[in-house]
């Protein structure tokens, strides 16, 4: 019995994918016989998929569905996704929904009020930069396979540095090769300031090197941000010491604050460490007062985040010494209790 549903399953999965694909190949042929294919370079994935490529900027790329999802389709998105992937899935012309965060009965519910839809693609964040938290990837992955429907992934704050080998949240929690698209950024951890790239199978990614607004008009990146970023990717892909000091350094951060009185939220494997203060006026002064000790974090309050539930966002890298760790944890110790947030 337990074979039969796994292979009904399976079936069902594979034939939701051929669709998609065959529509996808169909509209290149279309481009390939009318003389205006265009063959490009590309990163090797990296991550686990078969292909990546892309080279506008980050916020830009999200999501650039408006070329092949629309009115028969749904985009079922997070709510607390990143800003980017709420203005890209604005500009497609898929019904839009949203799922109460991280919740998978609310997710579930949606999937089957879409049943009748021709695509659905669930739309998350891998971790969610205000909060810091992840999403449950392996129940989502169930989800979508159990109702044929496509996954997309925002990789942008986790890409480089989290997971064992710095593989991103896939990695992190066990779903390699589970997630159909995933976006990512060449300007945080691998350093290249600007840029991005979406991996996927072959026939999307080509087609959205054909058909992507943002992509087709918007300039290339400069040799050097992309020398630098594949310098970066060779680096992580070889054996290194980056992920256990940075492991570490969180560790010691946010047990430091916790033991202090602080209320810091999120994934402890993470470094974006969200610092509770609830208060907005108190989350500018506090970050105006690290300043002056020579530390730079930043206060965000509403509209970034909800109200009442303003922070200071942390974030900890590899490259931080025990000894700027400690004097950062000192200074929030000194003005938290200076401006009565601790005792």
């Amino acid at each position: 019995m337990l074979s039969r549903n796994v292979l009904q399953s399976l079936r069902r999965i594979s034939a939701a994918r051929a669709e998609v694909c065959a529509a996808i190949e169909g509209e290149l042929k279309e481009i390939k016989d009318a003389g205006t294919y265009k063959n490009e370079r590309v990163i090797i994935g990296r991550q686990g998929m078969e292909i990546d490529v892309q080279k506008s900027d980050k916020k830009l790329l999200n999501f650039c569905a408006n070329n092949y999802l629309g009115k028969e389709d749904a985009v079922i998105s997070d709510e607390l996704n990143h800003a980017s992937i709420i203005d890209g899935v604005r500009l497609c012309k898929a019904n839009r929904y949203r799922y109460k965060h991280c919740d998978m009965a609310d997710l579930e519910k949606i999937l089957i009020e879409t049943k009748g839809m021709r695509r659905r693609v669930i739309a998350t964040d891998g971790v969610f930069s205000m909060d810091g938290d992840v999403a449950p990837l392996k129940e989502i992955c169930d989800l979508a396979e159990k109702h044929n429907a496509i996954t997309f992934m925002d990789e942008c704050h986790a890409t480089g540095f989290f997971g064992p080998t710095g593989r991103g949240t896939e990695e992190q929690l066990g779903v390699m090769g589970r997630i159909d698209i995933i976006n990512s950024t060449l300007g945080k951890a691998l350093g290249g300031a600007m840029g991005g790239y979406t991996t996927g199978p072959k026939p999307l990614i080509d087609l959205l090197r054909q058909r992507s607004r943002p992509y087709l008009f918007s300039n290339s990146l400069a040799p050097s941000i992309v020398g630098a970023s594949l310098k970066v990717l060779d680096l992580l892909m070889a054996p290194n010491e980056f992920t256990s000091s940075l492991k570490s350094n969180i560790a010691h951060f946010r047990d430091s604050l916790t033991k202090a009185g602080f209320k810091v939220i999120g994934n402890r494997d993470h470094p974006i460490c969200p610092v509770m203060l609830g208060d907005a006026r108190l989350a500018a002064n506090f970050a105006d007062e690290m300043l002056k000790e020579g530390i730079y974090v930043i206060g965000f309050s509403y509209p970034v985040v909800p109200k009442g539930k303003a922070r200071i966002r942390v974030q900890i890298s590899a490259a931080h010494t025990r000894e700027q760790i400690d004097r950062a944890i000192n200074a929030f110790i000194r003005i938290g209790k200076k401006l009565n947030v601790i005792q």
